[in-house]
């Protein structure tokens, strides 16, 4: 593989990696925050993709649809809230059944199996044409031919502006999660029973916390709907264990040590995720159709590799104690 095609290929994978790191923190809101097991995020993701397509090809402003999608996505999981803490159902059973009903929902609401938006307005393209009247297109090409790289990416609008997007995204859940509405939300997560003991309603901090992670979910559904060009409703399938694998790998290699850093955290696994599924596909062995099983494998490792260094640690550790008892006896 070439430096070119490694660039590339890089740069695609942080790309999608940025725009899907929008439902990696939706999960990790409903999963981390609120340890909620909220299987609806995937029906909600494609609810996002589906609600702006078919929102656009109406002639809807892609900016609206787009809004349009995140409410869609709220309702979504305000609803599986309901069922968990107004019907008494079982967490994970909550998310199942509203990942079901979902599936016909998305076919009611686009109509058929799938939508193309190649030739409709999306966000992306809407910011593409403005960004090439500014010229760092240009700019930015030549920084990387300097490095002897000779392929240049299409544009660099998407990507920046997502980094932006995302952020933003970011530093608003960090502010939300410090305001004492995010402090009792954290808390039902963490001690349901210890916050409602202070007066404090859990039902609906639960129903708002599903809502706003179903939510950031339907975001990045509508946002990657309008990126690749379509929408189908089968690509939802498999999105949780994506959005796990992003928020466990991004938790192993940055930390989660204050909420800020847990989110970068995030941002990052949700990056790593896709570079690592990126590459992995360059194996002449493996196809496209290999990378539900890559994900699998790559959550197994993220999961099992802390667990064995830190045994090794342990058990070295023990071996030193040990090693430096006998030798206090010996002498």
């Amino acid at each position: 593989m070439g430096l070119d095609s490694i660039f590339i290929s890089l740069f695609g994978a942080v790309e999608s990696g940025i725009i899907y790191a929008l439902m990696a923190l939706g999960v990790y809101l409903s999963f981390r925050i609120l340890d909620f097991p909220d299987l609806t995020v995937d029906g909600s993701f494609v609810t996002g993709g589906a609600v702006a397509a078919i929102s656009i090809v109406n002639g809807v402003p892609p900016v609206l649809a787009t809004f349009y999608a995140v409410l869609a996505g709220f309702a979504a999981g305000v609803i599986t809230g309901i069922l968990n803490t107004k019907g008494k159902i079982n967490p994970l059973l909550s998310g199942i059944l509203m990942m079901i009903a979902l599936y016909s929902i998305n076919l009611r609401i686009m109509d058929k199996p799938n939508i193309a938006l190649l030739n409709e307005p999306t966000m992306f393209n809407q910011i593409e044409g403005f960004w090439a009247t500014l010229g760092i297109n240009n700019f930015l090409n030549g920084i990387i031919a300097t490095l002897g790289i000779e392929r240049m990416p299409g544009t660099w609008a998407v990507l920046i502006i997502m980094i932006v997007i995302t952020l933003v995204v970011k530093f608003i859940t960090d502010y939300f999660l410090k305001t004492e509405v995010g402090l009792a939300l954290r808390a039902t997560g963490d001690n349901e029973k210890m916050i409602r003991s202070f007066s404090a309603n859990t039902a609906i901090l639960t129903i708002v916390g599903l809502g706003i992670s179903n939510a950031l979910v339907a975001l990045s559904g509508a946002l990657i709907a309008q990126h690749g060009g379509f929408i189908d409703v089968n690509m939802g399938i498999g999105m949780i264990v994506i959005g796990l694998a992003s928020v466990i790998i991004g938790e192993a290699l940055f930390g989660t040590k204050t909420i800020a850093r847990t989110t970068l955290a995030v941002i990052g696994g949700a990056i790593v995720y896709r570079i690592v599924l990126t590459f992995a596909l360059k194996f002449k062995y493996l196809e496209t159709g290999d990378a539900k099983l890559i994900t699998a494998v790559i959550v197994i490792l993220a999961l099992v590799t802390p667990k064995i260094i830190a045994t090794q640690k342990e058990a070295s550790s023990k071996r030193k104690k040990r090693a430096m008892l006998a030798k206090a006896e010996g002498g």
